[in-house]
């Protein structure tokens, strides 16, 4: 049985589900392909986030994934509409996978654009409360059939080299599934009680808003909705439940 959205909407645990499966795939398929994420970190001459999602697009390729032949649009590098199957069940599923890169030292946090969420973004910022609406669906409707939404970010964290002859060594990768929002409740309620952080814009620049994903936080709600990958190819995948 496929379930319908109005199923989806009313079965929050049947998201959670849901999600935690699909982290699982794409977690076993970044760490895979780590031997050839290393090399291709180490020896490309592009900007690391080109790399990195040049990296994430290899990965599940190669693993593949039931897709159903239907176009989806987002400012998201990787998309894909799919059947997800459980052994109760299945779910049509509108999956988003965006990769980021950053230096070691911004491990704790990834930068998220509104396009990229169906939650609302709920903080206090500079002292003001936020409320700024995901411009993702929870669940999309393609050609009259509806798709649940789910977003996961692959964040290749990288130690940055002194010298150009040396390059830039890939020192883990950090995979988060982002909350539906039809799970705003559980993860982000309300302004105080929050899972983000201030995004690197500058409003009086007039930059487009963005905002931080706290990995400390979302754990702290959900242990298993952020993984890490070694930069060590050598150490085995331990799942944190």
């Amino acid at each position: 049985m496929t379930l319908s959205a109005d199923q989806l909407r009313a079965n929050s645990d049947v998201i959670e589900q849901v999600e935690k499966a699909t982290l699982r795939m794409v977690v076993q398929a970044i760490y895979d392909f780590r031997y050839e994420a290393i090399e291709i970190f180490t020896n490309e001459g592009d900007l690391v986030a080109d790399i990195g999602e040049d990296i994430t697009r290899e990965a599940l390729d190669r693993q593949g994934m039931p897709t159903i032949p239907v176009r989806l649009f987002g400012k998201i590098d990787y998309k894909r509409a799919t059947y997800l199957f459980q052994p109760e069940y299945a779910v049509r599923q509108a999956l988003f996978v965006d990769s980021k890169a950053e230096k070691i030292t911004g491990a704790g946090t990834a930068t998220i654009q509104t396009s990229q969420t169906s939650m609302r973004i709920l903080q206090i910022r500079r002292q003001e409360y936020v409320d700024v609406p995901g411009e993702l669906e929870s669940i999309a409707s393609v050609r009259g059939t509806d798709y649940l939404t789910t977003t996961i970010f692959v964040k290749y964290n990288y130690a940055e080299s002194d010298s150009n002859a040396v390059p830039n060594r890939l020192a883990s990768i950090s995979v988060l599934c982002l909350p539906n929002g039809l799970l705003q409740d559980r993860y982000n309620p309300s302004v105080n009680d929050s899972i983000w952080r201030a995004g690197r814009d500058a409003p009086t620049r007039g930059e487009a808003f963005r905002v931080r994903i706290s990995l400390p936080a979302l754990k702290q709600k959900a242990n298993w909705r952020v993984q890490s990958i070694s930069g060590d190819p050598e150490q085995r995948l331990a799942w944190d439940d």
